[in-house]
């Protein structure tokens, strides 16, 4: 839109609500009052609507009934009902607004942000708010709000070794999954993040990508077998119920096995990691008859895990003999500074290490 056309007869200008539409008028002079400028914007004698001039290099300017406005500054004009305004900044750049909120868009418009960047809301007590161009500000009474434009940020996701890239801070798990290449709807969705309890996930939940600490999510077949039904998985012992919530919080199919002496914990379709020959093995654990007081110690994997490198992997040479099936024995033994504490360690705790020890030979 030409909002100013000079020639012989006629200087064009553009006047807009706060919506920022402008439309073209003709002041018929070149240095029109802000009283001539709100009567062709519809305002009666009488009304005092808030003007204010947009200049060329950005900046605003109030502008009273009597005074004249200098065209060649600017020729665009906001024009509204306002008692009063309010004060924001756009990227360091103040401005007098005359209403009590503001469009996204407007903001763009007014500070004239490029489309590729992200606006906003800067707070003192809680994250920055990101401002959409269809969202909506309310406008604090007595202070000043203050929006900043950035570049937009990448978030990453690793889904099962698949790094996932994504323009906003929130990911649905269907979409996450599906752009790394997997069927959302044929497996067990677990979220790992560092400090927590691994989370099962819903196909329908949302992933809040800028939480601290988050690091993968991890998947297991849903189901796996020849066709025939499964039986049910055996109990010989009943676990500790913290352990029992959690390998069914995951989702996983486990079962319990007494063998003469031996008490094992096998837990079916454990996913392992990109770079093993294998996608998933079933892992045994040897619980003591006094645990927890007595520590759980190695773990044991059957199909045996070997590198796609065809790297040798070091104290897995061993086997060990579990309902008739022979074992891989991983020999991963607690250092000095993680001896066994029988009233923090558990299950959940030994499998953390089993999935560090997995990870740390295919680098991650």
């Amino acid at each position: 839109m030409d909002t100013h056309m000079n020639d012989a007869k006629k200087i064009m200008i553009g006047i807009a609500g706060t919506d920022l539409v402008f439309r073209n008028h003709d002041p018929e002079t070149e240095t029109p009052t802000g009283g001539k400028i709100a009567k062709l914007a519809g305002f009666a004698e009488g009304q005092h609507p808030f003007i204010l001039q947009w200049m060329n290099d950005g900046d605003f300017e109030g502008l009273r009934a009597q005074e004249e406005a200098d065209l060649r500054k600017g020729a665009k004009f906001i024009v509204a009902q306002a008692d009063s305004s309010n004060r924001i900044l756009i990227d360091g750049n103040e401005l007098d607004w005359p209403a009590d909120e503001i469009s996204g868009d407007a903001l763009r418009k007014l500070g004239r942000i490029p489309d590729g960047k992200l606006i906003y809301l800067e707070r003192q007590d809680e994250p920055d708010l990101l401002v959409g161009n269809e969202d909506t500000i309310k406008i604090r009474k007595n202070g000043i709000e203050e929006f900043r434009s950035r570049e937009p940020k990448t978030w990453e996701l690793n889904v099962q070794g698949v790094t996932v890239m994504s323009a906003t801070p929130t990911i649905s798990v269907v979409d996450a999954l599906t752009r790394a290449g997997f069927d959302p709807n044929v497996w067990i969705i677990v979220l790992r993040v560092q400090g927590q309890p691994k989370r099962q996930l819903e196909v329908g939940d949302t992933i809040d990508l800028a939480t601290p600490g988050i690091e993968k999510v991890r998947l297991t077949a849903k189901d796996v077998n020849n066709g025939e039904a499964r039986s049910a998985p055996r109990q010989d012992f009943a676990l500790l119920e913290v352990d029992e919530e959690y390998l069914d919080s995951l989702g996983l199919v486990w079962e319990t096995r007494v063998e003469g002496k031996f008490r094992w914990l096998i837990v079916h379709g454990y996913a392992v990691p990109q770079g093993y020959t294998v996608s998933s093995t079933t892992l045994a654990l040897h619980l003591p008859a006094s645990y927890p007081e007595a520590q759980i110690d190695m773990f044991y994997v059957n199909p045996p895990l070997q590198l796609t490198s065809g790297g040798a992997i070091a104290a897995t040479d061993s086997s060990q003999a579990i309902a008739g099936t022979s074992f891989q024995r991983w020999s991963r033994h607690r250092g000095a500074g993680s001896v066994w504490n029988p009233l923090k360690d558990n299950v959940i705790t030994h499998l953390a290490l089993v999935e560090s020890a997995v990870a740390k030979e295919v680098g991650q």
